[in-house]
């Protein structure tokens, strides 16, 4: 009756990294890093207002392509897939846009009225 050492599935071993994915992975954290200090800046640069919030909603819906492209591995799936995720996310971000843009213009007209 010998007792046989059960295999889990977990390897000892250190799989290598791949340099060209690594590098890749680098560069859309550089591409990030530098995304986001453009919003920093512009944050404590630039007054409020309609553009400023109409930016920093571009700048977030460029991050988020980059990070679900690469660090979701969306990017290599099937186009339809994709765009059956990009369509509907870019519907709604263009209403959290106009709904924004919308109560600043309430808010404005507001101020005018009542002083």
């Amino acid at each position: 009756m010998g007792h046989g050492h059960a295999h889990h599935g977990h390897s000892a071993e250190v799989q290598p990294r791949d340099p060209a994915k690594v590098k890749q992975i680098l560069k859309v954290t550089l591409y990030l890093a530098i995304l986001t200090a453009i919003e920093f800046v512009l944050a404590f640069t630039v007054g409020r207002g309609p553009l400023l919030t109409s930016i920093f909603v571009l700048l977030t819906f460029v991050k988020t392509f980059y990070i679900v492209g690469e660090f979701m591995h969306l990017k290599h799936e099937v186009k339809i897939l994709i765009w059956a995720i990009v369509l509907p996310t870019l519907f709604i971000m263009w209403l959290i846009l106009a709904m924004l843009l919308e109560a600043n213009h309430l808010h404005e007209a507001r101020q005018y009225i009542f002083g």
